[in-house]
C-alpha cells in the first residue's frame, strides 16, 4: 500500500498530500505537457490540478483509495483525471474549439479533418465516414486521403516530418502499463510510439489502423484503400510495422517495453 494512502486512512490529510505530491509530481507534469508546452500554461494547469485534487479534503483521492476493487492502476486513473482537468482549463481560457495556429491556413475541409483526428482523437476511417455523412457526401476515400496528407504536412511543417508532441499521441488512459514500470517512463514510451506513427504515410496509418487495431478483414481494407487484393494489404501493413519497429529500436525501445 502506498504511503499516501496509509496517511489518508489514518486521517492525516496534509501528510497524505505531501506524500502524494512527492511521488506523483513528475507524472502530473508529464501528463500536462501532452497538451501544453508554454511554461506559464504548464504551471497554471499544475496549480489547477493540485487545487482540484485537494478540494473537499482530498475527495478525489479518497474516492479512489476507498474502492474495494480498482479497474485501473492508480497512475492510469491519475493521468485520466489530469487530462480532463487540463482540457477543461483550456476550454475555460480559450473556448472549446480553439485551433492551434499551425492550421489557420487550412481549407475548411482540412480544418474539419484536423479537428476530428487531432482534437477529437477519431480514427482516420471514422473521420472519413463522419465528414462524408455530414459535410461532403460526394467525397471519395482517395480524395479524403489526399486532404489528410495535406493536414499532416501542415502539422509537421518545419518539424522534420514529425508531429508536435501534443498532437502525436493521446495521453494513455487504459490499464496497459507493464508491471513495475515507472509511470513517467510509460508516458515517455507513449511519446516515442506517437512519433514513430507520425513517420508513416497517411495511407499506411490508415492501413495499420484498420487491419491491426480495428481488425477489419484484409479484403475490405483493400477495397477501401483501392489496393489490388488482400496480399497487397498484408505487404503494406507489414512494411509499416517494420518501419515502426526500426524507429522504436533507434529510440532505444525494444519489444516488451511499451
Amino acid at each position: 500500500m502506498e504511503d499516501w494512502v496509509v496517511e489518508l486512512q489514518q486521517g492525516r490529510s496534509d501528510a497524505a498530500w505531501d506524500a502524494f505530491v512527492g511521488r506523483y509530481r513528475r507524472v502530473i507534469f508529464a501528463a500536462i505537457r501532452h497538451y501544453a508546452q508554454d511554461y506559464d500554461d504548464v504551471m497554471d494547469i499544475f496549480a489547477r490540478v493540485c487545487e482540484a485534487l485537494r478540494e473537499d479534503d482530498l475527495r478525489r483521492l479518497r474516492s479512489w483509495a476507498e474502492q474495494a476493487q480498482h479497474r485501473a492502476r492508480f497512475t492510469t486513473w491519475l493521468v485520466t483525471v489530469v487530462r480532463h482537468l487540463t482540457v477543461d482549463w483550456f476550454r475555460q481560457r480559450d473556448g472549446r474549439r480553439r485551433l492551434p495556429a499551425l492550421v489557420e491556413g487550412l481549407a475548411p475541409l482540412q480544418r474539419r479533418i484536423f479537428e476530428s483526428v487531432f482534437l477529437d482523437q477519431r480514427s482516420h476511417l471514422e473521420t472519413y465516414e463522419l465528414i462524408r455523412s455530414r459535410d461532403a457526401p460526394e467525397l471519395t476515400f482517395r480524395q479524403f486521403l489526399t486532404e489528410l496528407r495535406n493536414v499532416y504536412a501542415a502539422a509537421t511543417k518545419g518539424r522534420s516530418g514529425r508531429l508536435p508532441l501534443e498532437l502525436a499521441a493521446p495521453v494513455p488512459d487504459a490499464d496497459d502499463q507493464p508491471d513495475g514500470a515507472e509511470p513517467e517512463m510509460t508516458l515517455e514510451r507513449g511519446d516515442a510510439l506517437g512519433r514513430a506513427l507520425a513517420t508513416l504515410s497517411a495511407e499506411d496509418r490508415v492501413a495499420v489502423q484498420m487491419f491491426v487495431i480495428d481488425e477489419v478483414p484484409a479484403d475490405r481494407v483493400a477495397r477501401v484503400l483501392g489496393l489490388t487484393n488482400a496480399k497487397a494489404v498484408y505487404n503494406r501493413v507489414y512494411r509499416a510495422l517494420d518501419q515502426l519497429r526500426q524507429h522504436l529500436r533507434n529510440a532505444g525501445i525494444r519489444r516488451g517495453d511499451l
